[in-house]
């Protein structure tokens, strides 16, 4: 499997933002209140973020030789299919929360503290989120096999 692209991270955070945009415009256009996340939100994304590092610990310690039990294969790969969509989920998140926050930022009366600051930690939390599923990915990586290995014998 291949790594996450920053292509593909860059795409949904774009996506993000003119979803969180159109979101909070269509909102309140029809005389809604916005949608401020809630601050608990960013603690949250910053836990999966380190629970998935913490997940992908006995897999990096397999690959580098310091244990020697086998980590069960359908583990590994539930875990990196998990970094992987959690990176992209935390760009989606990014670019939604950074697009919510260009919408409130761009009224003309300002938006009071207990809405920016939320969503301002969002972003934060998003990309610490992104961060760390990427650094999970990569610890589930496997080195590159020995090319001074002998062929196997052609029959």
């Amino acid at each position: 499997m291949r790594r996450t692209s920053p292509a593909t991270l860059l795409i949904a955070a774009v996506l993000g933002v003119i979803a969180g945009w159109l979101l909070d415009e269509a909102l309140a256009g029809s005389g809604r209140s916005v949608l401020v996340p809630p601050a608990t939100l960013a603690v949250a994304l910053a836990a999966i973020g380190v629970v998935l590092v913490v997940l992908a610990l006995p897999i990096r310690r397999v690959v580098k030789g310091t244990r020697k039990e086998p980590v069960d294969p359908f583990y590994a790969t539930r875990v990196l299919m998990l970094a992987k969509a959690s990176a992209i989920t935390g760009a989606l998140l990014t670019g939604a929360s950074g697009g919510v926050l260009l919408f409130l930022l761009s009224r003309p009366v300002s938006a009071g503290v207990g809405s920016v600051l939320p969503t301002g930690a969002t972003i934060a939390g998003a990309l610490l989120l992104t961060a760390l599923a990427l650094v999970a990915e990569a610890m589930c990586q496997l080195p590159p096999d020995d090319e001074e290995q002998e062929p196997a014998p052609s029959s």
